[in-house]
């Protein structure tokens, strides 16, 4: 600050200096006592304009907060070991895995309706023993099966919180999760409530992982041309689709597929949106 060494001239200096403070620093001065004071004259040296510019700058430097993810609890899930036993079980290869899951297709068993419950399990070794053995699969193509009750079943092996490369949708198998209602739901049958409040729950946990509305649509890419899309189109599908959104088949059945708004919208409240 050029303060002198000798007491006797301080206040002459400071007089001398004080004709040369510009008029902004007196505003800031009458403003702000004792040691603030002299802040402020450091401040104007820099300039105005400077201390101006350093605030926007340190501004623009904040962090913005991360959006919140639209998580989902996670439903109660039956293993699979409570429908596979060993004398149903084939040798397979080890599961295959994607980045995430970013969309769920619905479908349905086409199997019989009038069952019960409890009979499940054997339901779905019947269909695992179909897809694995007439038709040769490595293990069952859906990922969940939901029965008439609302229980969850975990289907293909891997692990339920795990994306894991399904065998329900041609051409759009990676990046998707498989769930498959137990039954036939043609047009005018009953689709079980506690079935779609099922479905709803699962696809809101999954989809949260991602941080994927359920009401929206996503962008994927087709694997096969058998699918309604060639081999390598990009496809904006609903993040909560019907099997016929990404093939020519009638499943899930006209039902089920008047019901998917509806489960759709249910899926997002569970997430929390609005």
């Amino acid at each position: 600050m050029g303060v002198s060494r000798r007491p006797g001239r301080q206040r002459p200096a400071r007089r001398r200096r004080a004709g040369r403070t510009p008029g902004a620093a007196l505003v800031l001065l009458g403003c702000l006592p004792g040691l603030a004071a002299a802040a402020a004259l450091v401040l104007c040296a820099k300039g105005v304009e400077h201390a101006a510019t350093d605030h926007a700058a340190h501004r623009a430097t904040v962090p913005r907060r991360a959006a919140v993810p639209h998580l989902a609890a996670r439903p109660p899930i039956r293993p699979r070991a409570a429908w596979l036993d060993g004398d149903t079980r084939r040798p397979q290869p080890p599961p295959r895995y994607d980045d995430k899951v970013v969309a769920v297709f619905v479908h349905h068993t086409d199997s019989p309706n009038a069952y019960d419950c409890a009979d499940t399990p054997r339901i779905i070794r019947y269909l695992y023993a179909g897809q694995t053995g007439s038709r040769d699969w490595d293990d069952l193509g859906y990922n969940f099966l939901v029965d008439r009750c609302g229980t969850i079943y975990e289907g293909r092996a891997g692990g339920p919180g795990r994306p894991v490369t399904g065998a329900h949708t041609q051409g759009f198998n990676h990046r998707t999760t498989g769930i498959a209602a137990l039954g036939t739901f043609t047009a005018g049958v009953p689709v079980p409530k506690a079935m779609t409040d099922s479905i709803a729950a699962l696809a809101a946990w999954k989809l949260g992982l991602a941080d994927i509305d359920p009401r929206a649509k996503v962008r994927l890419v087709s694997s096969n041309s058998l699918s309604r899309y060639r081999s390598g189109t990009a496809a904006l599908l609903p993040a909560l689709s019907g099997h016929d959104d990404a093939y020519r088949t009638t499943c899930p059945g006209a039902a089920l597929s008047a019901r998917l708004p509806e489960i759709r919208e249910r899926a997002a409240r569970l997430q929390g949106r609005t």
